[in-house]
């Protein structure tokens, strides 16, 4: 069966990438390092090439290629959230030690690499049958406003009265937090 996984691009710190990654998600390892046989554009003999890793059985291969290609907004992972420890367990870990805060529940973390750090049930409101509800949410979560996990919460527990997903209630009230992004 053919299969297919991401090949992530670092300068120099592929190895130190996934041994974050995997720290941080449950069920994950680093499965291999590969080191290079030689001299090449982006190392020497001996260094760290590649790592092969997973994050919760999601197969990943880091590559050292060296400074020619950045990540950028346009490819991100996104991380859904059971409750608020989730949350800030994966938006600390990924922010500490150089990572930027962004908007609309985005980071990016100390390599550039871009994540989504979101509640599990933000796109049920989004794309809930109740447009007033799904405004809503969008609303806390729009990309011309720094959001804040406890306004989504507000936006959360609204369209959650709408749309008559009244077990979500307790569940959502888990997100009212002062977390904010500013």
């Amino acid at each position: 069966m053919t299969t297919t996984n991401a090949c992530l691009w670092f300068d120099g710190r592929a190895e130190e990438a996934a041994q974050l990654y995997v720290s941080l998600f449950p069920n994950s390892s680093i499965d291999e390092v590969v080191r290079a046989p030689g001299d090449y554009h982006a190392g020497e003999a001996g260094s760290v090439l590649a790592v092969r890793f997973n994050l919760s059985g999601v197969p990943y291969l880091g590559l050292n290629g060296g400074p020619d290609f950045k990540f950028s907004e346009a490819v991100s992972f996104q991380i859904d959230c059971a409750d608020q420890a989730e949350v800030d367990h994966y938006w600390e870990g990924l922010v500490a030690g150089g990572g930027e805060h962004g908007r609309c529940g985005w980071l990016k973390d100390r390599f550039g690499l871009s994540w989504q750090v979101n509640p599990r049930e933000m796109n049920q409101y989004i794309g809930g049958p109740n447009p007033e509800g799904a405004a809503r949410a969008m609303a806390a979560k729009r990309p011309d406003t720094t959001p804040s996990f406890a306004a989504w919460s507000t936006s959360a527990l609204c369209a959650a009265s709408w749309l008559g997903v009244l077990p979500a209630l307790a569940k959502a009230r888990a997100f009212n937090c002062s977390l904010s992004v500013e």
